[in-house]
């Protein structure tokens, strides 16, 4: 019996709809033609675009309006109503908007809008970017989505053009994701978009006065704005073994190529650290039918970032799939296949995964005389202390208005959204960076989102059920909302960005 095709959802907006359906805020699903399409009311004004988020697919349906932007309600990517602009990332691509008539009582979708066309800037400037990862490929992304019409060079010491890294975790690494995914754009794309992407390539030296950066190869590009986006790598413990060829980290897309290698014969994976690369590396491998256990000197999973109550849930949800944690425990040494536990005991892993952290690179940062204080220290509009220098990303340490701190963190969108402020700001057009840090991470079926920074809290207010998988937890301190997690309340986190960007706005 042949398969009925799936039919767009609710009413034909063609065809209109009676305007007293749509009141001031509201969304409305339906479709034209094939294509679904969202209908909104905003601050009196009519808005007809893509039902689904450009990033993952996302339903704004369930989103947040927020003045005339919808934020997406899975990852937080902002979308303006009126051009359907990717305003803030992880989304980049535009979602296509139409055209709306209201008349006679009633409200027509009409065409299809064209992305408007942005002025052509700086031709005779030259823009170079130092890394290959989430902040440089954002920045480089946003210097032509703007119009930046001038020379542009990314220098990445990878030997792949910037990936979807979150994937390599997640989907990817459990094998559910095609690896066509994992890219951020295709090969041709930089060629068409003539950026000059140079991978496999060391920046050793950055001249801020003289405004060029020297390669290994002794070759120097000269430059008239800057950002620095070197990002970090990860920690390799001080261990025997670890040089070995099933001993692995996960940062790169060969990381993540190589691990998958080992996974296709492996029975038993060990993983060293339970952080969230650590951990979404152990639901990634259990997907894939592969033994683990995961040794960590904490006593809860993720206790310092969300506390005692997910910490909990975090470890007994991974129980439930199978993984064996040894925690209060780490590792003295790998010889061969057995990995050796500072407790006495041993364990058998024909895979290991290291997965204790991460530290910034900041060795060019140091060695060309820029302000560091636990990272490289950038101003508002993510300058640093060389004027037509930027930094953005893992390296980037910026004033963060929200908890009124300089703070640093190792975030993917946090990274992304830098560099598109960045790159705002290299063209002249002045713009802090004031958005609510954000991440997500991923368990099996369970996603986690986190808005805010609390280093540290002196309470934790809990709403809903952590062990049910429906909850906010608000991280507090005097009183005042630092940070919120939560599993399956998208609007509720969504609402907490925005107040925490408002409250910042307003003090």
């Amino acid at each position: 019996m042949a398969t009925e095709e799936k039919k767009p959802r609710g009413p034909d907006l063609s065809a209109g709809i009676p305007a007293a359906e749509l009141t001031e805020g509201a969304m409305l699903t339906g479709h034209i033609g094939d294509d679904e399409v969202l209908l909104v009311r905003q601050r009196g004004k009519l808005f007809a675009f893509s039902a689904h988020c450009t990033h993952y697919h996302g339903p704004l349906a369930d989103g947040l309006l927020v003045d005339e932007t919808i934020r997406c309600p899975w990852h937080h990517a902002h979308f303006n109503l009126q051009t359907g602009e990717a305003l803030a990332a992880p989304a980049l691509a535009p979602v296509t908007c139409w055209s709306v008539e209201e008349n006679g009582g009633k409200i027509f979708v009409k065409d299809k809008k064209a992305q408007p066309a942005s002025g052509k800037t700086g031709a005779k400037e030259r823009m170079v970017i130092v890394g290959g990862g989430a902040a440089g490929f954002a920045a480089a992304e946003m210097l032509r989505r703007r119009g930046f019409a001038g020379r542009m060079s990314m220098l990445s010491n990878d030997d792949a053009a910037p990936v979807d890294r979150p994937n390599l975790s997640k989907d990817y690494l459990a094998g559910s994701a095609p690896e066509d995914w994992v890219p951020l754009r295709g090969e041709d794309w930089y060629a068409e978009n003539k950026i000059d992407l140079k991978l496999k390539t060391e920046v050793v030296a950055l001249d801020t006065k003289g405004k060029e950066v020297t390669l290994a190869d002794g070759s120097k590009i000269k430059f008239d704005k800057l950002l620095l986006a070197t990002g970090a790598e990860p920690v390799r413990l001080p261990i025997p073994g670890t040089d070995q060829p099933h001993v692995h980290t996960l940062r790169s897309f060969n990381d993540c190529r190589a691990i998958i290698a080992n996974a296709k014969s492996a029975k038993r994976a060990v993983v060293i650290g339970a952080s969230f690369i650590g951990l979404e590396a152990a639901a990634a491998l259990r997907a894939r039918e592969i033994e683990v256990h995961v040794v960590a000197p904490e006593k809860l999973p993720l206790e310092r970032v969300f506390g005692p109550q997910l910490g909990e849930f975090i470890r007994v949800l991974h129980e439930e799939h199978g993984v064996k944690f040894h925690l209060g425990n780490s590792v003295n040494a790998i010889e061969g296949k057995r990995v050796t536990l500072r407790s006495g005991g041993t364990l058998e892993g024909d895979l290991v995964v290291v997965g204790v952290g991460v530290r910034p690179r900041l060795t060019l940062a140091e060695k060309a005389g820029l302000a560091i204080d636990k990272g490289v220290s950038v101003n508002e509009f993510m300058e640093t202390s060389a004027p037509g220098v930027y930094a953005a990303g893992d390296i980037a340490r910026w004033p963060d208005p929200i908890s009124g701190e300089r703070i640093r963190v190792e975030h993917w969108v946090v990274a992304e959204r830098q560099g598109q402020v960045a790159a705002l700001n290299m063209m002249g057009v002045k713009t802090p960076f004031k958005s609510a840090p954000f991440f997500w991470s991923q368990h099996y079926d369970v996603p986690i989102n986190y808005v805010g920074h609390a280093e540290k809290w002196d309470s934790i207010d809990i709403e809903g059920d952590v062990m049910k998988r429906d909850c906010v937890v608000r991280y507090k301190s005097g009183g005042r909302t630092l940070a919120v997690a939560s599993i399956y309340r998208d609007k509720e986190s969504l609402e907490a960005g925005v107040e925490m960007e408002r409250r910042a706005g307003s003090s």
